[in-house]
This record gives structure tokens, sequence and C-alpha cells, in this order.
């Protein structure tokens, strides 16, 4: 007899928003105590269209529309977690995020702590992030570092296709509060998606290309920069290995050091301002465990430290690009 191969599920191609969209519909399906919350997520379908469609599915008692006041409605989905039900809060966009820093950083952060261990804060709180719309200073901010600073928080950062589909559900299951940082430039982003694609971790790192000569760290809209500089040294004979941070806090020290044991070379791409960035960080940790493997300084490549510009041109000059992550490689290769 001819052996035949296991069936395997129907793979679909998807967008990074349409596969967010299906991830918060799963998860409403799944579990009745899950609701969305946020400005305009309901009759309008969101401000990047990731929740379109769902207010007529579920109904306006689970796609909640709120006022415009982030304070009140991180505050409202604090209390709800507290009460036993599985929030999803959407916050427009990362600036604006810091309205409800009270909120986010003295009460969902802290209350188990402050309880003495009696009060979770089972919240997710979503926000679109990052640079590259022209949307000017004030909607180009990359705050994440700011955030994976908080003892209390998960802070994570899907870049890929699979990961905006899987991440939402394990988040949902975290006894405690956990951000999802959306970078704005991935939504029309294009992917592969088997049918019966289900939940992720969001515990480690992923290596999203193998290399032996040079460590690329990213995450979120810096990944496919990383991907495409990692191409561009490919052609000139060096190996970058690209990992995929995927999870900002807590980090995946194992995964980033494993790396480094075996291409003893490292650049972190950062869209974050490079003081006190979470590049920092991760060089600092790479310095303090990984020093005698290193055989060169680790690299950093993040935004220049101004206001992000409106002008395209000097807006594109001011982000991380593949060029600069390619010339810090090289630089590090020797």
């Amino acid at each position: 007899m001819t052996a035949t191969a296991p069936a395997t599920a129907p793979v679909t191609e998807i967008t990074y928003r349409e596969a967010m969209r299906e991830a918060i519909a799963d998860a409403l399906r799944r579990d009745e105590r899950v609701f969305l919350m946020g400005e305009d997520v309901g009759r309008y379908g969101g401000s990047f269209a990731v929740s379109l469609g769902l207010l007529a599915e579920f109904g306006p008692e689970r796609i909640r529309d709120t006022p415009l006041s982030e304070s009140a409605f991180v505050g409202a989905g604090i209390g709800a977690a507290m009460a036993g039900m599985r929030p999803i809060v959407e916050i427009m966009t990362v600036n604006f995020s810091l309205l409800a820093l009270d909120q986010i950083l003295n009460n969902a952060a802290t209350l188990l702590h402050m309880s003495g261990g009696q009060v979770n804060v089972p919240l997710v709180i979503r926000m679109a992030t990052g640079a590259g719309r022209q949307v000017a200073a004030q909607h180009s901010h990359s705050l994440e570092a700011w955030y994976a600073h908080i003892p209390g928080l998960r802070v994570i950062a899907p870049a890929t296709v699979e990961d905006a589909r899987g991440m939402l559900w394990t988040a949902l299951q975290d006894p405690d509060p956990v951000l999802i940082f959306e970078h704005t430039s991935l939504y029309n982003l294009k992917g592969t998606l088997p049918a019966d694609a289900g939940a992720t971790g969001i515990d480690r790192a992923a290596i999203r290309r193998p290399g032996g000569d040079v460590t690329l760290i990213a995450y979120g809209g810096t990944l496919t920069k990383a991907m495409d500089a990692a191409e561009r040294l490919a052609g000139d004979g060096i190996g970058a290995e690209v990992i995929d941070l995927r999870t900002l806090r807590p980090l995946d020290d194992a995964t980033i050091l494993g790396s480094v044991a075996r291409t003893h070379r490292a650049v972190v791409i950062d869209e974050g301002w490079r003081s006190g960035s979470l590049a920092a960080e991760i060089s600092a940790r790479i310095a303090e465990q990984a020093f005698y493997d290193l055989d060169a300084p680790v690299q950093r490549v993040c935004s220049a430290e101004v206001p992000i510009p409106y002008a395209r041109h000097l807006e594109e000059a001011a982000l991380p690009q593949p060029e600069g992550i390619v010339a810090a490689a090289r630089a590090v290769a020797g």
C-alpha cells in the first residue's frame, strides 16, 4: 500500500490587522467574560479597522465604545478585571496611554503587591505604537521601554501575523496585566496562517533567521527591517542571526545570550530613543552576562534623539533603517 501524507489544515493569506481581528473574535466566542472597550472600537470599527464588523456580531455589551477619557476607561477595565471579567482595552495610540499612566502604573501593575497577593488584575491593554506614517511628533512614539520598566506588567510586541493571531488568547489567560504593542507599520503586513491557527506562547523570543556571524536583535516594527538587513548582509557573506524578542518584559535572556555565544557579535535595533532605551537594557545584559563571548562591542541602532519629524524624508532619516543596521553589523563583523 502507498502511504498517504497526513492531512494539513488549509493555509490562507491574511493581514496582521485581520489576524488581530480574528484573535479578538475568537476570544469573544470562547469566553463570555471577554469584552472589548475603547474609543471608536464599535460603530467606527477601530481607528486602524482592527475591530471592524465585531459590533454587528457581538453587540454593544461586548464591543463597548467609550468616552474620550483614557484614565476613565482604563480604570473601568481594571475594575472589571478585578471583578472577574476579562477586558481587552484598546488605547488608540501609545501617546494617549500617557493619559492613563496613573491607572496602569499605580493600579494595574501594583494591586497584586499592594493587596498582599489577594487581588489579580487580568487585564489586556492593546495600543498602536511606532512611527513611519507621517503623523508627526505627538503620534509617532515608541514607548515600549517605558512600560517594560514597570514591575507587575507583562509587555509583548507581536511582529508577525502568527503572533498577532495567537498572542492575545495567551495574554487573556495571564492573571496579571498584559500590554500588547501593535506597530502601525505592520497592520497591512501579509502572511500565511493555517485555518486551525491557535494560541502562541508569550514567554520566549524567536530566532527568525539563523546565522553564525552576528546577532540582530529586534522586535515589533523593527523585525522586518532586521530581516531586510540580514538578506543584504548575506550578499556580503555575513550570516546574520535575527532574534524577534516578542516579549519585552520579561526579556528572554536565554535566547539572546545563546545567540551571542554562537555569533560573538550583537546589534540591537530599537525604534525607541537611544538614551534609556530597551536597546540599552539589552546591551547591558549582554555585557553583564556574556562579556567574554563578545568579539566586538555591542552596537545599537535607534531613533534619532529628536521629536519624530512630519516630513517624510526627515522621518525616515530619524528612524532605524536597514542601511544603518547593515552598517552596524559590518562594523562589528570587521
